[in-house]
C-alpha cells in the first residue's frame, strides 16, 4: 500500500500530471501510462510503464 502523502507528491514523469492509484499501478490519464508498484515501491520510469488501451482509459 502506498502512503497517502507519497501519493500526493508523486506526479507523472512524462506530463507532470497527477496520478490515480488503481490496484498495483499508478495511472497517468494524460500520458496514458500505468506505472507499476513493486513491493510497495512505485516504479516511476517511463520505460517500465505500460501503455493503457482505449478501453482501459474509458473505464477511468
Amino acid at each position: 500500500m502506498i502512503d497517502q502523502k507519497l501519493l500526493e507528491i508523486l506526479v507523472c514523469p512524462k506530463t507532470h500530471s497527477s496520478l490515480v492509484l488503481l490496484g498495483d499501478e499508478l495511472i497517468s490519464k494524460e500520458a496514458k501510462l500505468a506505472f507499476p508498484i513493486r513491493d510497495g515501491i512505485p516504479i516511476m520510469l517511463i520505460n517500465e510503464a505500460r501503455e493503457l488501451s482505449q478501453e482501459e482509459l474509458s473505464k477511468l
